[in-house]
């Protein structure tokens, strides 16, 4: 059974830092596509950030620059790495993992991603 654990959301003044994790089971990261997304109220969930089985990643705009994603293969774990934090940061973020073994491009499109954490509250206040 896949299962993806996360935490690390919490409350933070506008330019502060968050870092999340999403820890991995059922599923080996460095063979699947693992990516986060983000929901705000109101708002439809968007992509974020994510990498390739191979380790390639990709952002969406609005972060590049401040956010970054890594992953520990050793503990099937991936990390999101906020800086720069601003009020329209804040969401609901979740991690996802991809539905097809070794997809060779990384997808920014939910329905691509089968499992998901139980997502964690991201506040940014000004």
């Amino acid at each position: 059974q896949v299962q993806l654990v996360e935490s690390g959301g919490g409350l933070v003044q506008a330019g502060g830092s968050l870092k999340l994790s999403c820890a991995a089971s059922g599923r080996t990261i460095t063979n699947y596509a693992m990516a986060w997304f983000r929901q705000a109220p109101g708002k439809a969930r968007e992509f974020v950030a994510g990498f390739t089985w191979t380790g390639g990643i990709t952002y969406v705009e609005s972060v590049k620059g401040r956010f970054t994603i890594t992953r520990d293969n050793a503990k099937n774990t991936v990390y999101l790495l906020m800086n720069s934090l601003t009020p329209e940061d804040t969401a609901v973020y979740y991690c996802a993992i991809d539905r097809t073994y070794r997809r060779t491009w990384l997808s920014t499109r939910s329905a691509d991603y089968d499992y998901w954490g139980q997502g964690t509250q991201v506040t940014v206040s000004s």
